[in-house]
C-alpha cells in the first residue's frame, strides 16, 4: 500500500489508530523525560534525533532501497532527489561546524566524523549491502521504520543482520590486516581545502540532480486551489508522502544537529554491539579486534547496556509507528516461507556489509558524505550498484 493510494483528505474522527498513536507518543515523551532526568546527555540527544528521524523517514518514505529501485525500474527520481538534497544540506551544515572546529583541515581528521579507509573491501561491502537490500526489501533503516508499519519481513531481516554482523566480526581481522589497514581515510577538505571541497561536492550533487530531473518520470501532483481545511491539512501532513524538498532538508538538518550535539547519525552501532557482545561472551572473538576501535564509524562495543545509538533506534521505531498510525499506513503483513528466507539472507548480507564498511546507508553513506569523506561517496556508488544488480537479477521478486 503506497501513500499515494490513500485518500489525501479524511474525516478527523478519533479512532483506534489515533489511540495507538497517542500511546506511542506518550512512550516517546516518557522515554525522553526519563533520559533527561537520568542526566545522560548523549542518550537524551540520541533519543531526540531518533524521534525526528523516524517520523521524517516514515513520512518521506526515505528507504534507500525503495528510492534506488523506483529509479532503476520506473525512472521515478523523487526519492533520489530527496537523498541529494539531504546530502547538500548536510554538507553545508557540516562545513559550518567543521570550519569552526578545524579551520586548518590539513594533517588530521574531523573529530568523530565517519571518515573511513577506502579499499576494494569497502566496495565489496557496499555491493553486498545493496544486494542485501534487494533481497530483503529494504535497507536497515528502512526495515526499522517499516517495523513500525507492521512489515512482517522487517524483524526477520533485522535478525539476519545480527548474524551478518557476527560474520563481519569473524572476517574483520583478516580483511583489516591484509587490506583495510593499507587504505587511506581520505577527508576531502584535507585534500582540497574546506571551500573547494564543499564547492566540488555541491557541483557533483547539482549535476546529478539536473540529470535526474531530465529523466524523472514521477507524476507531479496538480496544485489544488480549494480552501485549506483541517482534513486537507491532516492529509498533507500525515497521509501523503512528503515532497522530496521537505524530506531532504529535514534529513540533512537532523544529520547536522546530531553531529554537533552528540555524534554522526547511524542506526547500526547498537545492533552490531549486540552481535559483538554475544560473540565475545561465547569466546568466539579472540580479544581485541585489530584496528576496529581506532576507526570512525558505527563501531560496535562489548556492552550489555543500551548505548546511545540504541536509544536513537528505539525512538526511531516508536516515532515511525506513531506516524504510521496517524497516517493510516499501518498494515500488518505476514511473511511467506520464501520471502522470509530472502529477508533473512538479505539481512545477513547487509549486516556483513555494514560491519565491514563501518556503517550502513545512514552512517557510512549519509553521515560519511556530509562529512566530506571519500568513503561515503564510494559506499554510495557501491550500494547503488548492488541494488542495480539485485533488481536486474530479479532478486527483489523472490
Amino acid at each position: 500500500m503506497s501513500f499515494e493510494s490513500l485518500a489525501p483528505e479524511r474525516r478527523l474522527g478519533f479512532g483506534v489508530n489515533h489511540l495507538v498513536a497517542l500511546l506511542f507518543v506518550a512512550a516517546l515523551i516518557v522515554g525522553g523525560a526519563l533520559l533527561a532526568a537520568a542526566g545522560s546527555r548523549g542518550a537524551y540527544y540520541s533519543w531526540g534525533a531518533g524521534l525526528a528521524l523516524g517520523a521524517v523517514f516514515q513520512r518521506g518514505r526515505f528507504c534507500f532501497y525503495c528510492i534506488f529501485r523506483e529509479f532503476i525500474e520506473e525512472r521515478k527520481a523523487d526519492g533520489m532527489l530527496a537523498v541529494l538534497i539531504a546530502l547538500a544540506v548536510g554538507l553545508i551544515g557540516y562545513h559550518v561546524v567543521l570550519t569552526a572546529w578545524l579551520p586548518i583541515p590539513e594533517g588530521r581528521l574531523p573529530p568523530g566524523a565517519f571518515v573511513t579507509p577506502v579499499s576494494w573491501v569497502l566496495v565489496l561491502a557496499g555491493v553486498a549491502f545493496g544486494v542485501g537490500m534487494a533481497l530483503s526489501g529494504a535497507c536497515i533503516s528502512g526495515h526499522l521504520y517499516r517495523l513500525g508499519e507492521g512489515y512482517g519481513r522487517a524483524p526477520i531481516a533485522l535478525v539476519g543482520s545480527l548474524g551478518g554482523f557476527g560474520l563481519g566480526f569473524l572476517t574483520w581481522s583478516t580483511l583489516y590486516v591484509n587490506v583495510i589497514a593499507h587504505g587511506d581515510a581520505v577527508w576531502l577538505p584535507a585534500v582540497l581545502g574546506h571551500g573547494r571541497a564543499l564547492a566540488v561536492q555541491l557541483v557533483v550533487l547539482l549535476v546529478a540532480a539536473v540529470a535526474l530531473a531530465l529523466v524523472n518520470r514521477s507524476s507531479v501532483r496538480p496544485a489544488v486551489s480549494r480552501p485549506l481545511t483541517l482534513g486537507k491539512l491532516y492529509g498533507e501532513v500525515f497521509v501523503r508522502r512528503w515532497p522530496p524538498l521537505i524530506t531532504g532538508v529535514l534529513v540533512g538538518l537532523i544529520g547536522v544537529i546530531a553531529y554537533f550535539r552528540v555524534e554522526p547519525l547511524g542506526v547500526t552501532a547498537q545492533l552490531s554491539t549486540v552481535s559483538r557482545t554475544v560473540l565475545d561472551s561465547a569466546g568466539l572473538l579472540a580479544g581485541r579486534l585489530p584496528g576496529l576501535d581506532t576507526l570512525a564509524g558505527c563501531i560496535a562495543v562489548v556492552s550489555r547496556a543500551i548505548i546511545d545509538n540504541g536509544w536513537l533506534v528505539i525512538a526511531f521505531v516508536l516515532a515511525s509507528a506513531a506516524s504510521a498510525q496517524l497516517g493510516g499506513t499501518f498494515r500488518l503483513t505476514l511473511p511467506t516461507l520464501c520471502n522470509g528466507a530472502t529477508a533473512l539472507i538479505g539481512g545477513g548480507l547487509m549486516g556483513w556489509g555494514s560491519m565491514t564498511a563501518l556503517g550502513c546507508t545512514v552512517g557510512a553513506l549519509l553521515s560519511g558524505v556530509m562529512a566530506g569523506a571519500l568513503s561515503g561517496w564510494v559506499f554510495f556508488a557501491a550500494c547503488f550498484a548492488g541494488v542495480w544488480l539485485g533488481v536486474k537479477a530479479g532478486l527483489h521478486k523472490l
